[in-house]
């Protein structure tokens, strides 16, 4: 049966994206540091194109991530650009280039009507602009079985979170504080989450949550 998963790199202080996110700076102040445990791996390297790596606990975790993944859904400001608002400019494809490393549809929840953006490598970006409940749905039909991604920002997966759509949540528990910015669990209340693996690493600790319904 097809699961909605999300794994996401979260401060201790539960920030997953730091204070004035911009354009310049899409993680805001501090947020890069959130991924400074993945970004040399081999595994994350491998899905990106780039060869060599550090090799450690944290690779199998991140192989894991990519296995059984037919779809994926994403909010709109992960998506791009900073502030949101009506497709001023419909160049925009989102910050990944022109191979982005999905390599399969993305379902975009937005409040604003775009088409379709196919991208190299079997990308292609749909922009659902009426709720998480249907962009869940036509990501699971996309996925033909397999399971479904939920990449984030913060803000769509506490909403999936809370209307109890989401099956497995894995945190990516980085030590460092950073005082404010985008979380997950700002106005959650009433989830109860079974822990089923901690596996620690260097720079992060990783937790995997089922959702109980």
């Amino acid at each position: 049966m097809s699961k909605l998963r999300c794994h996401i790199s979260i401060s201790l202080d539960g920030y997953v994206a730091g204070p004035n996110q911009s354009m310049e700076n899409p993680l805001g102040e501090g947020g890069e540091q959130l991924h400074d445990w993945v970004v040399p791996l081999a595994s994350w390297r491998e899905g990106h194109d780039k060869e060599g790596g550090e090799v450690n606990a944290s690779n199998r975790v991140v192989e894991e991530v990519r296995e059984n993944i037919g779809a994926a859904v994403m909010g709109r400001n992960m998506f791009g650009p900073i502030g949101g608002g009506p497709w001023a400019d419909e160049e925009w494809k989102g910050w990944w280039g022109d191979n982005p490393p999905y390599h399969y549809p993305v379902f975009v929840v937005t409040h604003h009507p775009r088409d379709p953006v196919e991208m190299a490598g079997g990308t292609t970006f749909h922009f659902v602009t009426d709720g998480i409940e249907s962009a869940l749905a036509q990501a699971k039909e996309a996925a033909d079985g397999k399971d479904v991604m939920l990449w984030g920002g913060g803000d769509v997966v506490g909403q999936y979170l809370a209307a109890g759509l989401l099956d497995e949540l894995e945190l990516h528990v980085v030590p460092i504080l950073l005082g404010g910015g985008s979380r997950i669990f700002g106005e959650v209340g009433g989830v109860r989450l079974e822990q089923i693996r901690s596996v620690e690493a260097p720079g992060v600790t990783h937790l995997r949550y089922r959702v109980l319904k």
